[in-house]
């Protein structure tokens, strides 16, 4: 998410960026330096208050010891005028800092500088281009194979729960379970610390990874909790570092998890997306590294 001191300050740069993710920030962007703005005016006063505040207290105290009643009586009855009317602006701060953020998880990052402009995948640059030779009697599409030896059954899913929820059967489970393990192993080996985390999550570690606010209607959401379906164990693996600072010197961070993912998928459902495709259930094994921008 972008600073909005960051989206003030390079106001023109970041809406003729964003225009590259066909993104116009214009009149969001105008919304945010009018609130900035506003939460600038409230702020000096709410901490002017508060600064008047501090010094009454000590006045009443320094007024109280000396036996003046009368002042300290007249001086208190200011004190409490002061902090309702502190007490009022500390709401208006809030209110304005959810307004700001609101905002915020609305704007997307800027593209790199180097990303071009277009609008489809033919306005795509092609860098390097790798073709995998495949063999030409490798004919049969894998939900036919699937089919044949009987290790995955989508018809069977599909009476159990719907579409997009297979059933792997005998081998296909077998293989399932095997590849979970090995690649576990393989990122173990290669440094990474395994961690079993929850499959569900609440708002804020949606909100932490990007999920919320404009990405619910992607994810599977259980309303009496206010918890979701994590769409990949990168959810609650990055989360595990929400609201942490981390020192540079524990860097980098290896983690590594393996969860069942949970996605509605909402999109077209062609032949070019049987079989394994668009699967609303998954399994799938995660890394996630922590470390300095510049690595």
């Amino acid at each position: 998410m972008l600073k909005p001191s960051y989206i003030i300050a390079n106001k023109d740069e970041v809406i003729k960026s964003l225009k590259k993710r066909n993104f116009n920030s214009e009149v969001l962007i105008e919304e945010l330096i009018s609130l900035d703005n506003e939460r600038k005016i409230i702020q000096t006063e709410y901490e002017s208050k508060l600064s008047q505040s501090n010094s009454i207290s000590k006045n009443i105290g320094k007024l109280f010891k000396e036996g003046k009643k009368e002042e300290t009586v007249v001086l208190k009855e200011k004190s409490l005028k002061i902090k309702n009317e502190t007490k009022s602006l500390s709401e208006k701060l809030n209110m304005i800092k959810i307004q700001i953020n609101n905002i915020l998880f609305q704007i997307p990052n800027v593209p790199n500088q180097n990303v071009p402009n277009g609008n489809t995948q033919d306005d795509n640059i092609v860098i390097y281009e790798s073709k995998t030779k495949i063999n030409p009697k490798a004919k049969i599409p894998h939900w036919e194979l699937a089919e044949k030896y009987d290790i995955i059954d989508f018809e069977l899913g599909n009476k159990i729960t719907g579409s997009g929820f297979p059933v792997y059967k005998g081998k296909g489970a077998k293989l399932q379970r095997a590849l979970i393990s090995f690649f576990l192993d393989c990122n173990i080996s290669s440094g990474y610390e395994e961690v079993q985390v929850p499959h569900l999550v609440n708002e804020k570690s949606a909100f932490g990874t990007g999920q919320l606010p404009d990405k619910e209607g992607q994810m599977y959401s259980i309303p009496t909790d206010n918890l979701f379906l994590i769409p990949t164990a990168e959810v609650p693996i990055t989360n595990i570092f929400r609201d942490q600072i981390i020192d540079e010197v524990s860097l980098p961070i290896l983690k590594t998890g393996y969860t069942p993912c949970f996605r509605r998928e909402a999109g077209s459902y062609g032949s070019h997306v049987r079989g394994l495709n668009r699967l609303h259930q998954f399994d799938k094994v995660e890394i996630v590294r922590v470390d300095h921008p510049e690595k």
